[in-house]
């Protein structure tokens, strides 16, 4: 069989995406804070964009206008609608003369004081940073500091060792009896508890401290931890032969103790929301304001656009430099333009789905699918996922991911669908108001929620349950007979 080359014309069709359509695509999906970061980034880069000062009067801002794009995509510069001079109090020679000196040049109008880095950078203490305080102020030998410091080098988040005592001894080069001896040393330190190498030697130690060693507290730890987890305190009753008012004093000692010691020292900071969007009630009407705040009023650089129109006698390469960043300043300032009317045009929609939440709160939320908002303003799905991702809204009811609003149905009994969200509150609340003496199973909960008129099986009760953090009946219940009732949070584990 022979080999051959050919040459075949082919007239196909097929989707191309533009850099225009991938710079708007890419804009659309980030935060806030990473919207910011990107002008930031392009405002170092392309020196034809500058931020509008809010103290520039009309004539000086002149065309924040919707600019005209630049050569190649309107085949030529001279349509620009933007009418604006370049201000007379700026000295362009001397601001060229800046890029083109052979170091760096600074100038300061005048003298101004700054504060001192020591009373503006400030990190908080870890749980390292603590424990190797206190090993210095035991005043250890080198070999007792050596060893001590491997020990807090492998403690985890929650100040438990994740290594053995033969792996710390075999890394510093001593003996295990050594190891632990300094052990029992940092385990005395504060926070009590830490170093220990599991749960129940941490509470072991806290109980020695209170002087319970010898206690119904000792023996329930040592012994019984696996019934006491299962809140089994029968069982604990018949193995170590107490009334059920000792156990019962005995487990609130316990549940008193911190089982994570290195908790107050998490180096987690928290993360704080900005809302994309503002909802306000006014009146009778819902009023949509988009958060500008912080946000750079970008616009072309009149300078660079006037020396691109009056200089003819800048050289070829000069004239394509300007003009490939003017292209990429306006994209980028039509994309975030084109951005900011997708998100109101979204959050409008959702209002308009969503008044009886905003209005009365979750309890009535609607089911919402991304088809529902591409429908009702004319975009893809793809395009709301996008919008929705990262985006936060403030609303009456409090502040929300764009994402939170939408919710798969719930069928009720008679009567529309429900949504989910507002299932897993009424979930919430039936828990809150149980007897702590009685909780609702997972099938008792099912029966309130129909005669509710909301039907749903039991396995998502239980699915809804865990995703609010709570424990299973058996692990609620809490034994009151003659005892004042505890005062639990019951939307946590342990």
């Amino acid at each position: 069989m022979a080999l051959e080359l050919r040459q075949q014309l082919r007239l196909t069709q097929q989707l191309v995406m533009t850099p225009q359509l991938q710079q708007a695509i890419k804009l659309l999906q980030l935060s806030r804070l990473e919207l910011l970061d990107v002008i930031n980034e392009e405002m170092v880069e392309n020196p034809l964009l500058e931020e509008t000062s809010p103290e520039q009067t009309p004539e000086e801002r002149g065309a924040d206008e919707p600019v005209s794009a630049p050569a190649g995509e309107e085949e030529s510069i001279e349509p620009v609608t933007i009418k604006e001079t370049a201000r007379d109090d700026i000295d362009w020679t001397n601001y060229l003369d800046e890029y083109n000196a052979s170091g760096p040049v600074h100038y300061e109008p005048e003298a101004r004081e700054t504060p001192e880095y020591e009373n503006i950078l400030v990190r908080r203490e870890s749980l390292a940073d603590h424990l190797r305080w206190q090993l210095l102020l035991s005043l250890p030998d080198g070999t007792e500091e050596r060893i001590g410091s491997a020990i807090i080098g492998n403690l985890n988040a929650d100040g438990y060792l994740q290594a053995t005592v033969d792996e710390v001894a075999s890394l510093v080069g001593v003996s295990p009896s050594q190891v632990e001896e300094v052990l029992k040393k940092l385990q005395a330190f504060d926070p009590l508890g830490v170093c220990s190498r599991d749960i129940s030697e941490c509470l072991m130690i806290q109980a020695k401290r209170l002087g319970l060693e010898n206690s119904l507290v000792a023996q329930i730890i040592q012994t019984q931890f696996k019934h006491l987890e299962n809140k089994n305190y029968k069982a604990i009753c018949q193995a170590l032969h107490a009334s059920l008012d000792e156990v019962l004093a005995a487990v609130d000692i316990i549940v008193g103790m911190e089982p994570k010691p290195g908790r107050e020292f998490s180096e987690e900071e928290p993360q704080y929301v900005t809302p994309d969007v503002f909802v306000y009630k006014i009146g009778d009407e819902f009023v949509i304001v988009l958060n500008e705040d912080g946000m750079p009023k970008l616009r072309v650089s009149p300078f660079y656009r006037d020396t691109l129109q009056k200089a003819k006698t800048a050289g070829a390469q000069t004239k394509d430099y300007i003009q490939n960043k003017l292209r990429s300043a306006v994209w980028l300032i039509r994309s975030i333009h084109q951005r900011q009317r997708t998100i109101y045009k979204v959050v409008e929609s959702i209002v308009r789905f969503q008044q009886g939440f905003l209005e009365k709160g979750i309890a009535r939320m609607k089911p919402m699918v991304l088809r529902d908002v591409a429908e009702d303003i004319g975009m893809h799905e793809s395009t709301v996922s996008r919008v929705t991702t990262n985006k936060y809204v403030h609303t009456p009811q409090g502040t929300f991911e764009l994402k939170y609003f939408f919710n798969s149905s719930i069928s009720r009994v008679h009567g529309e669908a429900i949504a989910s969200a507002s299932v897993k509150e009424k979930i919430r609340q039936i828990i809150q108001s149980e007897d702590l003496s009685k909780p609702y199973s997972d099938r008792e909960m099912v029966e309130i929620l129909e005669a509710a008129n909301i039907n749903v099986a039991r396995r998502t009760v239980a699915k809804y349950r865990e995703m609010l953090g709570v424990l299973p009946s058996s692990k609620r219940k809490q034994y009151t007979e003659g005892r004042p009732h505890a005062k639990i949070n019951k939307f946590h584990k342990p």
